[in-house]
């Protein structure tokens, strides 16, 4: 059974703060241990900044249990290695536009190819955490997005919201014999997914309502709308946090992780990356 905690890592600045206070409320709404890992080839210097990340968030959470790690390693290689056996691993990331952001080889995104759990970015311009609001957004790629489908599920019922639906741009809907595609496909905006539909992903979860079994594996839904880049970026700022897939070895193309890398330095809310091979990796649970 795989050791419950939350992963995070530090080295002192504003954006690695933000992200640790992310992380402190992840490990609360999972009552789960937080880890919190420097990676500094000087470890002598990794205990006051360990410590003051360790009194900040017993200060905000003083029933946590909190341990601290001091790793010479590169960042994005410790947090893969601590995040093994992790339920979340945590990390900040600085905005990024345009060029600068497919170019950037940021530790979110060295992370992002590297990591065995659900990954969760936090940017700088983010609103502080605990007062993110909203749905979670899932942007579907492809129909074979199912871990990222239920993990989005769960992350609603841990929220108590619900789940709201987009494609990316790189989504083709499968064409049966028959009519076109819905025009849904091609609205300009974000849809909730309507209730009483009897689709196999009518998830929207209210407050209090138990996430689904991870043995019951819905199919994204095909109705929701297909948005560009830039709308899907606008779409963020509204919901509390974006879900997307991370599909390991090139299933699913260099252009879908793109999409992901876009999202990583520019969503305007938290981004949780999961891996389209979690299921497998967990022997079919988080």
């Amino acid at each position: 059974m795989p050791e419950r905690h939350v992963v995070v890592g530090t080295d002192g600045s504003i954006i690695s703060t933000r992200a640790q206070d992310a992380a402190a409320e992840e490990a609360v709404r999972r009552s789960v241990p937080l880890e919190i890992v420097y990676a500094v080839p000087e470890l002598d210097v990794a205990g006051p900044v360990l410590a003051t990340a360790a009194a900040r968030v017993r200060a905000r959470h003083p029933g946590l249990s909190v341990r601290l790690a001091a790793v010479d390693a590169d960042p994005a290689e410790a947090l893969a290695r601590k995040g093994r056996r992790a339920a979340l691993t945590v990390v900040g990331t600085r905005a990024l536009g345009g060029l600068a952001a497919l170019a950037s080889r940021s530790v979110a995104r060295r992370l992002m190819e590297r990591i065995h759990c659900p990954l969760l970015v936090v940017g700088a311009g983010h609103l502080p955490y605990h007062t993110g609001a909203g749905d979670v957004l899932l942007a579907i790629e492809t129909d074979a997005d199912a871990e990222a489908t239920v993990y989005a599920d769960e992350e609603a019922a841990r929220r108590g919201t619900r789940v709201r639906f987009v494609h990316t741009p790189l989504y083709r809907l499968p064409v049966p014999p028959g009519p076109c595609p819905p025009a849904a496909l091609r609205a300009p905006g974000g849809a909730d997914l309507p209730s009483g539909t009897g689709l196999p992903s009518d998830t929207g979860l209210p407050t209090g309502t138990a996430a689904p079994a991870r043995d019951t594996v819905r199919r994204p839904d095909r109705t929701a709308p297909r948005l560009s880049l830039d709308e899907l970026i606008a779409a963020t700022a509204d919901a509390g946090v974006v879900v997307i897939a991370h599909h390991r070895h090139g299933n699913g193309g260099v252009r879908h992780d793109q999409t992901a890398h876009a999202l990583l330095h520019r969503s305007r809310c938290p981004v949780l990356v999961v891996p389209s091979d979690l299921g497998t990796r967990r022997g079919g649970g988080l």
